[in-house]
This record gives structure tokens, C-alpha cells and sequence, in this order.
């Protein structure tokens, strides 16, 4: 009856209205949200976080990385925690649930456990995982990555936005931010977890098309993630001959033509993704002496994503040209598949609920994925409109939201021996 209890108090209208709320900082005109990591917008969205956190009497701490902490306290403190989350940067043109309902849905199960009056062993913790998306600074899904291997983090510190603003300068802001909210105490990064389940909207249509509300995640598909910088001369449009020109976007267009042709792939499993393309100086009358471009690959065998990622260096250098190409590779991750504990507490938790389900598995990458290398680890998947993300349209309807709310607060209390 513990559990029941939990999922009964799962307040269905106070969290779309956490989720509305939320999406105020940073909104669009067309109705989505432009957070990314450590800019103003993001930090009014941490604030916030933390204010409601502190209203209901939770303790707040930080990491190193800026990965922030609300912790309900069991009755054995010393106890691993539990934790659950996500995060709440954007993409520059994001949808309102991305990341946000894995967090919002995290504190709707602390408020739960509260209104019920149930204590559990074992502390519990939301987190709000930093730069997951890494529009602003790549690799993304950084926060996690630097908790789990806390040797990443003096290069993490370093990396730049396009601006040239360093990340570290950036977090370093974020002490004072929160200051006027309370007391903040200091998180240990790699600090043992009891077991770690994050909620996340489905990024696809198999759920919607199926009519199921919950998607159980068993694992999650690798990637990798190259930079790569086309280096030619600047000339003049007008009077350079063909013979003497060193066009940098035309030897990159070559390259990206042949990467879309290696990765071709009949059972269309592969995921190859070019999402930036810029050439510099960007004047219509100057031969581009510069052109940098990204990849993103994701398939689920690791030996073939090993193949195929290796054999990008060499297809651009052959493809160079007068040109001079420089490949830097700023992200690999094996593919993760979940089990233990944490999953097999997602599945429990879905029959208390009594949720429609199916299990999954994901193309995109989460922090669930880090995670998994510190403790046992698992998704839980909520229906998104059209399979739409990564987009001002995203959306989601809240009945799925708050179902998936209840299978999170029951999979953490049992996880953290409610009684």
C-alpha cells in the first residue's frame, strides 16, 4: 500500500504548471525555449530550481561541474542516494519538455513522498545535470560525464563557446546566483549513488503510434562526435583563377558528400547528422579561407561504429585538396544497455501504476548513459506530439507527463525503502 500511496499523490496539475512556469525562461515567440547552459536564461532556470527545492524544506549542494543536488533525507543518511533527473538547458531553438520533465518530474516525486507522509532509508536526490545538449559548449551531456570520471573535469573547465567564453568563467558565476536562494552546500564529484532513473520524453513516435504511455528503456545506442576545420586561403571572388583558388568550402563539400555516402546504411539504423557548417570570413565577395563543420554518428554495434568512425580522418585528408583538414574528435560512448536494479524497479513500478507499456531503446543520448558506469541505471519514457524534438513545436500532454511522474516516485521509493 506504501507504493500506491506514493503514485496517488502525484499531483498531475501542480506539475504541468511547474513545466509552464519553467518554460518562461528563455521562451520563443514560437512557443519554445532558447536555454542554453550557463547563460542568463539557464541560470533563471536554476534559480528557480532551487527556489522550489527550498520551499519545501530540501537541501541543495553542487558539484564542481555545476551539477545541482535537492536532496529529501532518508533515515539513514549515510545511505547511497537515490537519485533521479535530467536537465534544464536547451537546444537555441528547444522544445519545453526536453530535459525539464526529467527534473520537474523528479521534484513532483519528492513533493509526492511529502504529501503521503513516507519516509524512505535512503536519501533522495533530483538532479539538474549541466550543458547536457552542449549547443553552447561541446561535448555535450558534460555534466554527468565529469561526475562519472571527475579526471574530464580541468579540460571541461576549459572548453570555449563560439565567442571564445570559457565554460569555467561561466560556472563561475553561478555561486553568486544562487546565494539570495540559501545555504549551498559542495557535492563530491564520483560520490557513490545508490542507483540513478531518469524521465525523458520519447524523442520518437513509438509510443504515440502504439498508444502506450510508458516507455521502459533498455538501453541506449552509442556515438561519436567529431569537429572538423577545412583550412584554405582567403582571395577575391573576383579575380582569382580557378587553378590558384584553395576553396575551403568547396574541399569541405566534397567531404561531407562522401561522409554521407560512407555512412550509408541499407537496414537505416546509422544516424549521421552534419548540424554545423559555417565558412569564414562569411563575405560574398571572399574565397572562404576556413570552413569548420561537425558530426554526429550513432549506431548500436560498437564495432562498426569503430570502423566507420576511424575511416573519417583519412577519407578527408584524401579529399582535401590545395586544402589542409583537421579532425578533432570531441566525443565517443559505447552503447549502454540497462539492467540491475534500477530497471527491474521501473518495471515493478509500472505494474503498481497499472501505465500502458512497452520497452525501448534509445537512438539519443542521456545522462542515464554516464551514469551507468557509477551504479545501476534506467529511463523511463513519456509520448511526445509527433515524435517531435529538439524544436519550438515540441509538446507533450500532461495526463502522460504526470503517468510518468508516478512511475519515477514509485521506482524511488522502492529503491530507497519507503515504508
Amino acid at each position: 500500500m506504501v507504493l500506491e500511496r506514493v503514485a496517488a499523490s502525484v499531483d498531475e496539475a501542480g506539475l504541468w504548471k511547474m513545466h509552464e512556469e519553467m518554460a518562461r525562461f528563455g521562451a520563443t515567440p514560437k512557443g519554445g525555449v532558447c536555454r542554453e547552459a550557463l547563460t542568463p536564461e539557464d541560470f533563471d532556470a536554476r534559480r528557480q530550481f532551487a527556489e522550489w527545492g527550498r520551499d519545501a524544506g530540501f537541501v541543495l549542494a553542487v558539484d564542481a561541474i555545476g551539477n545541482m543536488f535537492l536532496r529529501r533525507e532518508g533515515t539513514e543518511p549515510d545511505l547511497p542516494p537515490v537519485i533521479t533527473g535530467s536537465h534544464l538547458d536547451s537546444q537555441p531553438t528547444g522544445g519545453r519538455f526536453d530535459g525539464s520533465f526529467g527534473v520537474l518530474a523528479g521534484l513532483e516525486a519528492l513533493f509526492a513522498l511529502e504529501r503521503a507522509g513516507i519516509r524512505t532509508r535512503a536519501p533522495i536526490e533530483v538532479v539538474n545535470w549541466t550543458n547536457e545538449e552542449g549547443g553552447r559548449f561541446a561535448p555535450g551531456v558534460m555534466g554527468s560525464g565529469v561526475y562519472a570520471d571527475p579526471s574530464m573535469l580541468a579540460t571541461m573547465l576549459e572548453v570555449p563557446d563560439k565567442a571564445g567564453t570559457r565554460l569555467g568563467d561561466e560556472l563561475d558565476r553561478l555561486g553568486s546566483i544562487l546565494a539570495p536562494v540559501g545555504p549551498v552546500g559542495a557535492r563530491a564529484l564520483a560520490a557513490p549513488v545508490g542507483a540513478f532513473i531518469e524521465g525523458h520524453i520519447e524523442q520518437a513516435l513509438r509510443l504515440e503510434e502504439t498508444g502506450n504511455s510508458i516507455g521502459i528503456v533498455t538501453g541506449i545506442q552509442g556515438t561519436r562526435k567529431f569537429r572538423v576545420e577545412v583550412i584554405g586561403e582567403e582571395a577575391h571572388a573576383g579575380t582569382t583563377p580557378r587553378r590558384r583558388r584553395r576553396d575551403a568550402v568547396l574541399a569541405a563539400a566534397w567531404m561531407v558528400q562522401a561522409l554521407h555516402r560512407m555512412m550509408e546504411d541499407a537496414d537505416d539504423l546509422l544516424r549521421f547528422t552534419i548540424g554545423v557548417f559555417e565558412a569564414f570570413p562569411g563575405a560574398p565577395s571572399v574565397i572562404p579561407g576556413r570552413v569548420r563543420f561537425s558530426i554526429d554518428f550513432r549506431h548500436p554495434d560498437d564495432v562498426l561504429r569503430a570502423r566507420l568512425g576511424d575511416a573519417i580522418r583519412p577519407l578527408c585528408e584524401a579529399l582535401a585538396g590545395p586544402c589542409r583538414v583537421q579532425i578533432e574528435e570531441l566525443q565517443a560512448a559505447a552503447s549502454v544497455d540497462f539492467h540491475g536494479a534500477a530497471i527491474e524497479a521501473v518495471r515493478h513500478a509500472v505494474e503498481i501504476v497499472g501505465a500502458s507499456h512497452m520497452d525501448l531503446y534509445s537512438g539519443a543520448g542521456h545522462d542515464a548513459r554516464n551514469m551507468a558506469r557509477l551504479c545501476p541505471s534506467a529511463m523511463v519514457f513519456v509520448p511526445c506530439e509527433k515524435g517531435i524534438s529538439h524544436n519550438e513545436a515540441e509538446n507533450a500532454k500532461p495526463e502522460d507527463l504526470a503517468e510518468g511522474a508516478r512511475v519515477i516516485a514509485v521506482a524511488l521509493a522502492a529503491l530507497a525503502g519507503a515504508a
